[in-house]
């Protein structure tokens, strides 16, 4: 039975970037993969990564039929087009771990999504925390949020046992709501606690621009609204811990530019975790 796992990268502007990102691929130790890279800015990246000595037979190129459509379009190109039983997502400029692939193909023998721990990194790959990390664990859709409090473009999934797209009308928080279109047929996830995914903090990522703030908060009441509509079919219980934890979120959000006035350079996930184990009020 095929195992290929079809890995998607939305690339723009990611030239200084994504000969890493590649590299991380091809040192899979799960070497059944496709690599669909996807330009949103009209460049040859075939080209670029043969002159680099990284092209691979594996690879395949598309582009988002336009400049700067954003990165759920351009996710969106390549899920339309896939036809592997296994998919994934990788940013342009992070990385896989050598035995991500391994493991989560593993465990999708039993699981329709897999999620791993994340090692956040700075731009010159610098250590800064890890996300997630811990004991392998089965999670509902309620308890995923408390295990992994930031980022969900780690995720992997079994095609067949559910897919979706992306969100091109919202703004951020794109791979959560993407992760719970999975949920929506797939009442649990297995968390891989090792950090097996790369996760590259660029500086925006790390200040606190109004306009970032409102998007996040915009976003995160979206999914809520969705969640309280019953958009993905969850439990109750599942709805309760993912609008709990995600009103915390809003409120860190609100308090975070403060905080880093206060400390200049603080992660979010470090200005959110103690309030996330506060007990409630």
């Amino acid at each position: 039975m095929s195992q290929t796992v079809s890995i998607i990268t939305p690339a723009y502007k990611a030239q200084s970037t994504l000969t890493t990102t590649v590299r991380s691929v091809i040192e899979q130790t799960h070497a059944d993969w496709q690599h669909w890279i996807v330009a949103d800015d009209g460049f040859d990246y075939g080209t670029f990564l043969h002159e680099q000595g990284l092209n691979d037979p594996r690879q395949v190129f598309l582009t988002s039929g336009g400049v700067g459509r954003g990165a759920s379009v351009t996710r969106n190109v390549a899920l339309e087009k896939i036809d592997t039983p296994f998919a994934a997502i990788l940013d342009a400029d992070d990385r896989l771990k050598p035995g991500k692939l391994e493991q989560a193909v593993d465990k999708l023998d039993r699981h329709g999504i897999v999620t791993t721990a994340l090692d956040v990194m700075s731009e010159d790959f610098r250590h800064l925390r890890h996300v997630g990390a811990g004991p392998d664990r089965v999670l509902s859709p309620g308890e995923h949020k408390w295990v992994s409090l930031s980022m969900d473009a780690m995720v992997v999934w079994d095609r067949r046992r559910g897919d979706g797209r992306f969100d091109p009308e919202m703004s951020n928080m794109t791979d959560l709501e993407f992760l719970l279109q999975l949920y929506s047929s797939n009442p649990q996830s297995y968390h891989l606690g090792t950090p097996l995914h790369d996760y590259i903090k660029r500086d925006g990522s790390m200040s606190n621009a109004r306009d970032v703030t409102a998007g996040m908060i915009a976003s995160k009441r979206e999914i809520i609204n969705r969640l309280e509509a019953g958009r993905y079919g969850l439990s109750e219980a599942d709805v309760a811990g993912l609008i709990g934890f995600l009103n915390i979120s809003i409120m860190a959000e609100a308090a975070y530019g403060a905080a880093t006035t206060l400390q200049p350079g603080l992660l979010f996930e470090d200005h959110i975790e103690p309030m996330l184990s506060a007990p409630a009020s």
